[in-house]
């Protein structure tokens, strides 16, 4: 760029142009790799043939906000209706949501996602996508012989499961309640006494409850504290909070990504666990998104240490006036259209 044979291109993220036509440039093929989450998504550039990863960043969403907003207009609407104003038919059971409707706060996160993506196609040379389409193989937990003795005895089948217990007993022990500290998987129900290896029949509990417990049930062993028992056996059949919601946003954001025409691999968050821990990399949004799919290879060489931190911040409002904590109303600079705002005079030039 100082010697004025490139330009900038697009600023974020940053990309240049160069100022002449390159005869066959032999651009490597690269892939993008995403892992969606609640919060933050991760991206990645990884490098087909030497697996370098040469960019990543991080989407921070804003789902959080919209939700905090609409909770807001709700109870401004509610206590609207509230008042002794002019009659006004009931409207609460008029309203149809159409098939693979999505809540704004979940559909801002596909939304964005599908954005730099598109933006990194249109500025990359990419031929492949990669994502993270389910946490966890819950099919292959509920039933561990849905693929044969190979799957269940394999390794990768420990990272699932074990992820899927962490996170279902929110890193602590089921029977004391102990975090911080190694854990282990435990059968609620002995084997030694008719019990399966069924998720819905084990549990995570630190190296000392499991020892004490032994060959016991849980209903022995808790003989004591029924309440923790019955705590304990709500949570055994309970599903992952919010499953529903992140399962309709990652297949709503697959199939969004299905049109752009690039063939698509799928992988799971125990697999990317697998392929992080492999390689010996940090827990960071961005570097899972590179160990995402069977496609990583054996060893990732990381380009880039800083990744682009993103923020999404929306496109504002149109309310001219909204309620305030100290005044019940206060007036909203409005949004320019073009330099424009309701109200303007224009005088023609003739």
């Amino acid at each position: 760029m100082k010697q004025g044979l490139a330009a900038v291109f697009r600023t974020y993220p940053f990309t240049i142009i160069l100022k002449k036509t390159v005869e066959n440039p032999g651009n490597e093929p690269l892939r993008v790799k995403l892992d969606p989450g609640a919060s933050v998504t991760g991206i990645a550039l990884v490098s087909q043939k030497t697996g370098a990863v040469i960019w990543g960043a991080e989407l921070a969403h804003r789902g959080d906000r919209i939700r905090a907003k609409l909770a807001a207009r709700r109870l401004v609407r509610r206590h609207r209706r509230c008042r002794k104003t002019r009659y006004r038919q009931a409207r609460f059971n008029n309203r149809k949501r159409p098939d693979g409707w999505l809540a704004p706060s979940l559909k801002h996160r596909v939304e964005t996602t599908l954005t730099w993506v598109n933006r990194l196609i249109s500025s990359c040379p990419i031929t492949d996508i990669s994502m993270e389409l389910v946490r966890f193989d819950t099919q292959k937990l509920l039933n561990p012989e849905i693929s044969g003795v190979e799957y269940q005895q394999g390794v990768l089948f420990g990272y699932e499961l074990r992820e899927y217990l962490l996170t279902k007993w929110q890193h602590q022990c089921a029977y004391c309640g102990a975090k911080n500290i190694p854990l282990e998987i435990e059968h609620i129900q002995p084997k030694s006494k008719g019990g399966s290896d069924r998720v819905s029949n084990l549990a995570i509990a630190c190296h000392k409850c499991h020892q004490k417990k032994g060959s016991q049930s849980a209903r022995e062993f808790l003989d004591t504290k029924p309440e923790i028992l019955k705590l304990l056996l709500v949570q055994a059949k309970a599903p992952l909070k919010n499953a529903a919601a992140v399962n309709s946003t990652r297949w709503a954001l697959f199939n969004g990504l299905k049109l752009t025409g690039l063939p698509i691999e799928i992988g799971t968050g125990g697999l990317t666990k697998y392929n992080r821990t492999v390689q010996g990399l940090p827990k960071t949004h961005w570097l899972d998104a590179a160990c995402v799919g069977k496609s990583t290879p054996t060893r990732l060489k990381i380009k880039t240490h800083q990744p682009l931190l993103i923020t999404c911040f929306g496109r504002g409002g149109r309310q001219k006036a909204a309620p305030n904590k100290r005044l019940p109303i206060r007036h909203n600079p409005l949004k320019p259209i073009k330099g424009w705002l309701t109200g303007d005079i224009a005088k023609h030039k003739t």
